[in-house]
């Protein structure tokens, strides 16, 4: 039964938005805005500091335009994500190059089952998130806020040099929400692509048109949306539109970015009947039967910790997801399951064997069809 409040529910952007010194020194007392501003002028100084273009000016405030919590910033304000401030009447990232982890990475882990199945990318995060999802697996980063006088700079040509130098087929921007660190992805990005590296994002999808169009034109090849659940969880559990991350996701296929989107199904909150059905519904509606739809179980972690998803639950959803109409669906978080596997929609034959996030044998033809029965499968070899 779905719980009637949520304890970690987001109360509105307004209110979420933090004084600098909440970053520069939680314990500060600080009163005169003037005086806030002379701190935080050093900060333009530092190299994970950098001016952003994501901004309209309104009155003395900024809009900030990177994600759709389209945070209003004041003069020291910081926003939601804690990674975006006003200062000096501009909008800066304190983000920029600060890299919380770096890791070559099976391109199945993200998950993208149909998008160069068997390569590595280069995987690389920053900190903090603009969603609070009581249930995050990677807590110890979202929940972390930058600190540009702490940080360790990696320049962007330094990580495409590292995914060279370590045999990778490309970039993944992973662990926390990679929107937050819009404007080092789009000069990395660029940079990938031109040494024929390709880019990825694993996002929930809540950035903003433009934002979406800049990666696009900086090379993003790929994007993995997470949907978290219905309108209602969204809106419980996030303060946020459950429209955004499924209009993103066909803003996205529409430019040629390839898309598959994750259903991570939490107990209590998104296991009803009603939840999944929409995400099915809305998935045909916005994307259609050739998008990969992952089902993944959820384990405890963070905030929330019932039971991880009964397997029952996942089988159920792929069962009805794929009497719906959707071709290809995974059930995910579960190693030696047999719907780790690209089957062909029409003869059934097994055309990706995968044991966990590992590509056992890829049996579609060169033409990128099934061997057995020629039919045409989406996948990017």
């Amino acid at each position: 039964m779905r719980s009637r409040g949520n304890p970690h529910k987001l109360r509105s952007n307004r209110s979420l938005q933090y004084p600098i010194s909440w970053i520069r020194n939680p314990d500060a007392s600080i009163n005169h805005p003037k005086q806030i501003l002379m701190m935080f002028s050093e900060f333009t100084r530092l190299p994970t500091v950098k001016r952003s273009d994501f901004f309209s000016k309104k009155d003395d405030s900024l809009s900030c335009l990177v994600c759709e919590r389209g945070c209003l910033l004041k003069p020291g304000q910081v926003g939601v994500c804690g990674t975006r401030v006003n200062l000096d009447g501009s909008l800066y990232t304190l983000a920029y190059g600060d890299l919380s982890s770096v890791e070559s990475r099976p391109i199945e882990i993200k998950p993208f089952y149909h998008f160069f199945p068997g390569s590595t990318a280069l995987t690389f995060s920053t900190w903090s998130c603009n969603f609070s999802c009581p249930w995050c697996q990677n807590w110890h980063l979202s929940t972390m806020r930058p600190d540009p006088r702490k940080a360790t700079y990696t320049p962007p040509e330094v990580l495409v040099r590292m995914a060279l130098r370590s045999g990778d087929d490309g970039l993944c921007a992973s662990f926390n929400e990679p929107t937050v660190q819009l404007e080092y992805t789009l000069d990395a990005f660029r940079l990938a692509r031109d040494r024929g590296l390709y880019n990825t994002y694993v996002s929930n999808g809540y950035m903003t048109e433009l934002s979406l169009k800049r990666l696009s034109e900086a090379g993003l090849d790929a994007i993995k949306i997470d949907i978290k659940g219905d309108a209602h969880v969204y809106r419980e559990f996030l303060a946020a539109d459950v429209r955004v991350p499924w209009r993103n996701a066909e803003l996205a296929k529409m430019m040629k970015i390839h898309v598959e989107i994750v259903f991570l199904v939490v107990t209590g909150i998104s296991d009803e009947e009603n939840v999944y059905r929409d995400v099915i519904e809305n998935h045909l509606k916005y994307l259609g039967p050739d998008t990969p739809l992952h089902v993944n179980r959820y384990f405890p972690a963070h905030k929330y910790h019932l039971p991880p998803t009964d397997l029952s639950v996942l089988e159920e959803i792929r069962r009805l997801a794929m009497r719906e109409g959707i071709k290809f669906v995974y059930i995910g978080n579960v190693p030696k399951s047999e719907y780790n596997h690209t089957y062909c929609p029409n003869c059934g034959r097994v055309l990706i064997k995968r044991y966990s996030y590992t590509v056992i044998e890829n049996r579609i033809d060169k033409n990128g069809k099934c061997p057995y029965c020629g039919e045409e499968i989406p996948i990017i070899m």
